[in-house]
């Protein structure tokens, strides 16, 4: 029997303890609690958390019974909700009379795990460093321009600019950069003891198109799956040419994802 469900403030280990039940999905949730970063709630039953949500500018929603969360996602005002597709799904049924219209709802986002490293894809893949700041902004917001559809450059330069550099700084950027030209990049969105979550891969568009994708993804997962368990990552359910990409490097397909954005 589970026991009454209650609304709680999840300690540390409890948080760290229900991620650990799904490692890859609850990827970003777990990053950001091990770093002490984000406002949780939680649900719990039977001495055990039986629903978890981060809330913040982007609201992460997983477990079962998400439309308790819908009051505190209201008052947030959120940018974007995003998670596990049935969390998703049960949060915004309850929230969505309180919120705007979306922007954009993307429903039946793949979300893709290798677990086996991938033959060497002979790329120059390298860690950024500070030294390619003025390189990788412009790049990270041209990726974030096609993956979300807002500039970031207009919105908040100065902030999008400082996290790019953190994201430098903490390790998490890689990039290939062949006579001036970005062949491929990407950043860690999450890192965790059992997964890495990649975001924003991304080619030049004077460079696609020539397998650079591919190579740069292939080396990267072999580095990271000297440190971790698993690489993951999501996708938008149209964008063929990346699922290709992934599929090729032989990532299989998990769960979906949906996403909000306002």
């Amino acid at each position: 029997m589970i026991g009454v469900v209650v609304a709680v403030d999840p300690t540390l280990d409890e948080i760290l303890a229900f991620c650990a039940e799904e490692p890859i999905e609850r990827v970003f949730l777990e990053d950001i609690a091990r770093r002490g970063l984000g406002r949780f709630s939680a649900l719990a039953a039977g001495g055990r958390l039986t629903a978890l949500c981060h809330v913040g500018a982007n609201v992460v929603p997983t477990g079962a019974g998400c439309s308790a969360f819908a009051p505190a996602v209201v008052r947030g005002q959120p940018r974007m909700i995003i998670g596990e597709e049935g969390a998703v799904d049960a949060l915004w049924s309850e929230a969505e009379p309180g919120m705007p219209r979306p922007r954009d709802d993307r429903p039946g986002q793949p979300v893709y795990v290798l677990d086996e490293p991938p033959s060497p894809g002979d790329s120059e893949l390298r860690k950024a460093t500070l030294a390619d700041l003025d390189v990788l902004v412009p790049a990270c917001a041209a990726a974030h321009r096609e993956e979300i559809g807002i500039d970031p450059m207009r919105r908040d330069p100065d902030g999008f600019r400082w996290r790019t550099r953190m994201q430098i700084e903490d390790g998490r950027s890689w990039l290939w950069l062949e006579d001036g030209v970005i062949r491929f990049k990407a950043e860690a969105s999450a890192w965790t003891p059992a997964a890495v979550q990649l975001q924003q891969v991304w080619v030049d568009p004077q460079a696609r198109n020539r397998g650079y994708a591919q190579r740069g993804m292939r080396d990267l997962c072999r580095l990271l799956l000297e440190r971790v368990p698993s690489v993951c990552l999501f996708v938008r359910p149209e964008n063929d040419v990346a699922i290709h990409v992934y599929e090729r490097v032989g990532m299989r397909r998990t769960i979906s994802y949906r996403s909000l954005i306002f």
